[in-house]
């Protein structure tokens, strides 16, 4: 699934062709893209008719775009949810539809059409209330979501601090989105990679060094990642113009099976984790001496 970097290639395309426009009108063509909207399909097309998209945000992987129009009260969004394969495509009026259309939003000005594309329908797009959050406004089901790396507010330490209180596996607590949003299972196995741990070592026992390190990590690939697009395994992985990303050159480990080390020519090895898998070296990242 994507994470901070491919949302934030997402979100930037957005902000670039959508911020400022107005809605003329909404197709949905697939129920499943709106199942998250509760009142259904044509409460999610009125609703969204007539309002301004003021700018795309993000939070760690949650993605939305902020509306400003008739019956907004205090605010409301359009959260959108890219699961699987979910994409978010800028298109002239007259372009033959995808074969994975899902919703077509057209705008006054009668310019790019915005279209979710979805091909395994995991993904899909809801209008949210606005609420605030330590000063932050943020839609209602994104409120518990911690901070990422990259959000300008984001406070190393005390990010340090809740890891290390987790009391998990380290890659477990890196993926825990209310202690620190964004990372998913490419970064984390990259960034743990990156500061010589293995996934299951106790949090416990990590030093804040340690575990200072292993944050600043994180944002180093993500960022490097974010400069390439981010990593692209398919053609289900583009931006808003269809393109990929290209970072999954790049990666040291994740996906890495057999391969050797980028470090010390180990051969990487692959684990299960989570009803996933996880990629690491057994020379550079031992494993705690309970799990071997």
């Amino acid at each position: 699934m994507p994470e901070l970097p491919e949302v934030e290639v997402v979100r930037r395309g957005l902000d670039a062709h959508v911020a400022g426009r107005v809605i003329s009108a909404v197709d949905v063509l697939h129920p499943r893209a709106i199942r998250r909207h509760l009142p259904g399909a044509a409460d999610f097309s009125a609703r969204l008719a007539g309002q301004r998209m003021v700018a795309a945000r993000r939070r760690g992987k949650y993605l939305w775009v902020d509306l400003d129009g008739p019956g907004t009260g205090d605010g409301e969004a359009m959260l959108a949810h890219l699961g699987m394969s979910g994409q978010m495509l800028v298109q002239q009026p007259g372009t033959p539809d995808e074969k994975h259309l899902r919703v077509r939003i057209s705008f006054a000005d009668n310019g790019p059409e915005l279209r979710f594309v979805d091909q395994r329908t995991f993904g899909g797009l809801a209008i949210s209330d606005i609420v605030e959050v330590d000063g932050t406004r943020l839609p209602e089901p994104v409120a518990h979501i911690a901070r990422d790396p990259m959000d300008p507010e984001f406070d190393p330490e005390a990010a340090v601090r809740a890891l290390r209180a987790k009391r998990t596996e380290v890659k477990r607590a890196l993926l825990d989105q209310t202690l620190v949003s964004g990372v998913g299972n490419i970064y984390a196995d990259e960034s743990l990679w990156r500061t010589r741990l293995h996934g299951l070592r106790p949090t416990g026992k990590l030093t804040g060094a340690q575990t200072a390190e292993l944050l600043a990590h994180a944002t180093e690939v993500m960022n490097e990642a974010l400069g390439q697009g981010g990593t692209s395994f398919d053609a289900l992985y583009v931006n808003v113009n269809g393109q990929s990303g290209y970072f999954d050159r790049s990666l040291a480990v994740y996906g890495q099976e057999g391969e050797p080390c980028p470090r010390c020519g180990a051969a990487i090895v692959r684990e299960p984790f989570m009803n996933r898998s996880s990629f690491s070296c057994p020379v550079c990242q031992p494993k705690p001496r309970a799990t071997r």
